[in-house]
């Protein structure tokens, strides 16, 4: 087994070692793998990677454009930032699957209709890729993954813009991306908070690896179908969807709920800076991040940034940043009525708008 596993990386390594690659044999076979979806973060959106096989050269190299590293200094502020450096990697296409055999991940294997001299730039140009400058990519969650790269290599060899997306264009990027979370609703509340207006617009690029998989089944070339012949690797098991309380949104609505049955200023007071807390990061990551996703964030206008100072205001001043909040949360409420998101957002809604209230009604207090 561990000897199957080596030969192809030992033979790519003999290649390199001596600046040239091996010419592919009429055997050869070039392919997508589309991996289904994991319980991780990472993951949630399932894999794209390219195999390259060759029994007789004993080649069987799977390319993959997914790589990073979390040991990288200031990993989680680069990855805000957007500037986080991903790469492609080369491994034994066992050693590949063994990952997604074990977490019970499915993987379709899509065989492509490219011609020997294709086979052999694509070949070269990956293996180029892996000790080159081109080896590492500045990721983007929409505009360049592991799938918009591979997509470019393959276009790139067919010489035309041959695979494009054929799913649903008239939806936005939010809508598309909401159903994932399904099982995380933490996830799904933390992502669509950071979210800004860009996820609103319409879903015409290609980055999923699943509508890149459907993309492949009806792209053709010379009016022939591109992809010759499908095959499921791995047969995946659905994740769980077990009901958790805490996990939903019914937790967090019975949190926000015991606020409000406070009745108390202290309480009010520390729920609203919190949330000011959170809507200053909303306005000021969109400044520093080269994320256009979150850009523009109209969350903000229910965790709003004016919070913070409502504790230290004297009434006068209290009643004016008050009204000037609840106008924002009435901007907030016709922006987010057409969202798929309104759902997650209305417990927070109808608790800010709550909390202000009675504390508007409430000003003549001593200071």
């Amino acid at each position: 087994m561990k000897k199957k596993i080596l030969i192809p990386l030992l033979l790519l390594f003999h290649f390199f070692s001596f600046s040239q690659n091996p010419s592919l044999s009429d055997k050869a076979s070039v392919s997508i793998l589309t991996c289904g979806r994991g319980d991780e973060l990472y993951t949630t959106f399932g894999h794209t990677a390219i195999r390259i096989k060759d029994s007789i050269n004993h080649l069987d190299v799977v390319y993959n454009y997914g790589a990073f590293d979390f040991r990288i200094k200031n990993f989680y502020l680069k990855f805000i930032k957007g500037d986080l450096q991903y790469f492609i990697n080369a491994s034994s296409f066992e050693d590949f699957i063994f990952e997604y055999q074990s977490e019970k991940r499915e993987v379709i294997e899509q065989s492509l209709d490219f011609s020997l001299k294709q086979k052999q730039q694509l070949f070269e140009i990956l293996n180029a890729s892996l000790y080159s400058d081109e080896r590492s990519y500045t990721y983007k969650f929409i505009d360049r993954n592991c799938t918009s790269m591979a997509v470019e290599k393959i276009n790139k060899i067919i010489g035309t813009e041959l695979i494009q997306k054929v799913d649903d264009k008239t939806i936005s990027y939010r809508e598309l991306l909401y159903p994932y979370f399904e099982n995380h609703f933490y996830y799904k509340l933390g992502i669509n908070i950071i979210f800004g207006a860009k996820t609103d617009t319409k879903a015409v690029k290609l980055f999923l690896p699943i509508e890149l998989m459907h993309s492949l089944n009806k792209a053709k070339v010379n009016s022939k179908p591109f992809v010759n012949k499908t095959e499921t690797i791995v047969t995946g098991v659905p994740l769980e969807t077990s009901f958790s309380f805490v996990n939903s949104i019914y937790c967090i609505s019975l949190l926000l709920f015991i606020i409000v049955l406070t009745n108390k200023k202290p309480v009010f007071f520390t729920y609203l800076f919190i949330s000011g807390l959170l809507g200053l990061f909303l306005s000021l990551v969109g400044l520093y991040s080269l994320h256009k996703e979150i850009l523009w964030n109209y969350n903000a206008l229910l965790f709003n940034p004016l919070f913070l100072v409502l504790p230290f205001l004297k009434p006068t001043w209290f009643k004016i940043v008050t009204k000037i909040s609840a106008i924002m949360l009435i901007i907030y409420t016709f922006i987010i009525i057409t969202k798929p998101h309104v759902f997650l957002m209305t417990p927070f809604l109808v608790s800010t708008s709550y909390i202000l209230y009675k504390s508007f009604k409430t000003t003549n207090y001593k200071q």
